[in-house]
């Protein structure tokens, strides 16, 4: 059974906790004792229908508030397929939290109050999803009972969207387009008679049936996270490399080009567990043994030997800013991806979103939490990073301070 990982998004009132409340409630993936929870906190409100956006903001500060604040995971599963959805905030003062809840992320879901069409903050939850390289975008266009269910709505807030589809370059997405009243349980998972107008997918029917696509399953890449040398009576020659296929595949067989090394060698062995495999594909972590030793250690990558892939000490990326304090061109992070970790310095910030505009703006370099960037990175040592939008497992990474120990941007490479 595969699973789906969905990122949700909304502008403030938008019905987004609603909604997989909903989701929940309706699939039946909620345990008696949470159903009576929410039940009995719907009644201290005041409230005469089951508030369902209580299934998902689980901490108090959100209750009180009565918004979503932070990335709250859900899990649930349906007899097709298991689900985890990262509901995130909508707040622009948020957006660190957006990104990295869109990280890995198959289906973004973006809600839209019928009402009120498309609004600022719309404009940059897909922004978002154009920078994730999120080939699913579902449009949920929620609160339709509100506008009587007026197809004509519907179909305005549709070509709204086709104008931001083409700003942001979207055209080889995959666009769905769903009306439904969440409050109502309209076309979420059960099919509403009130959409006489609509003839396409439930929002559950849809999640059941969308097909899977991995971008760069061409590129083959194998991290090294750790060497095993036993060194027992029993696996007294053993040397195998343990770590994980980040995209493509690897088999019993192949030769392999060991990087940052060159050395090359043929696969020997792969193992799982116990259980020995003739290939291994994305997301496996797996043991390889090579037919011949060479030079391997944790952080080195492995890749198909007729490939060309060279290491670069220069990179252009974006970097979504975590931390409170501001980037520095004169300090020195780490760059992370996967185990390999390599001091680098930011030579400089080429462009930083403007929020409002959603253009990269020359004039500005104060680049402090929650902002998004373009900058040029100078390394202590060969990256062996591919383009994001070529091959997002293999594109992305992490800066650490150093001193302190912490994650302050994700950063994706251009």
């Amino acid at each position: 059974m595969d699973i789906l990982r969905i990122s949700t998004a909304g502008s403030v009132d938008d019905g987004k906790s609603t909604l997989i409340g909903r989701l929940l409630y309706d699939t039946r993936s909620l345990p008696k004792d949470k159903i009576e929870n929410i039940e009995r906190i719907s009644k201290q409100r005041g409230l005469s229908d089951v508030d369902l956006s209580l299934i998902t903001d689980g901490l108090t500060a959100e209750r009180e508030q009565g918004i979503t604040i932070d990335v709250a995971h859900i899990y649930f599963n349906t007899k097709h397929r298991k689900y985890i959805i990262g509901d995130t905030p909508g707040h622009i003062e948020y957006t660190r939290n957006m990104v990295t809840g869109a990280s890995n992320a198959n289906v973004f879901v973006i809600l839209i109050d019928a009402r009120n069409g498309i609004l600022e903050q719309t404009k940059r939850h897909l922004f978002i999803a154009s920078l994730m390289e999120i080939k699913e975008i579902v449009f949920v266009i929620n609160k339709i009972d509100l506008v009587g269910y007026e197809e004509k709505v519907y179909v305005q807030i549709l070509a709204e969207i086709q104008k931001l589809v083409a700003k942001f370059g979207l055209a080889d997405r995959n666009l769905t387009y769903i009306p439904v009243s969440a409050k109502h349980g309209d076309n979420v998972v059960a099919r509403s008679s009130n959409f006489n107008w609509y003839d396409g997918p439930t929002l559950i029917e849809f999640l059941e049936t969308v097909q899977l696509t991995s971008i760069g399953d061409d590129k083959s890449r194998f991290t090294v996270q750790y060497v095993i040398r036993p060194h027992s009576n029993e696996f007294h020659d053993f040397r195998g490399y343990a770590g994980k296929v980040k995209s493509g595949s690897f088999e019993v067989g192949q030769e392999v080009l060991a990087l940052p090394s060159g050395q090359k060698a043929k696969i020997k062995a792969i193992n799982k567990f116990k259980k020995a495999l003739l290939q291994a594909g994305r997301d496996e972590s797996v043991t390889i043994e090579l037919e011949t030793d060479i030079d391997i250690s944790r952080g080195d990558i492995l890749v198909p030997a007729t490939e060309v892939f060279q290491g670069d000490r220069e990179l252009n990326a974006r970097l979504c800013w975590l931390s409170k304090e501001a980037l520095s061109t004169d300090r020195k992070y780490l760059l992370q991806y996967g185990a390999t970790t390599t001091p680098v310095k930011i030579s400089d910030v080429s462009g930083k979103l403007n929020f409002d505009t959603l253009d990269f703006e020359t004039d500005s370099t104060d680049v402090s939490a929650n902002a998004i960037a373009k900058v040029n990175i100078r390394s202590a040592s060969p990256v062996f990073l591919d383009r994001f939008t070529e091959n997002p497992s293999n594109g992305s990474f992490v800066l650490i301070d150093e001193t302190a120990n912490t994650t302050i941007a994700v950063g994706f490479r251009n």
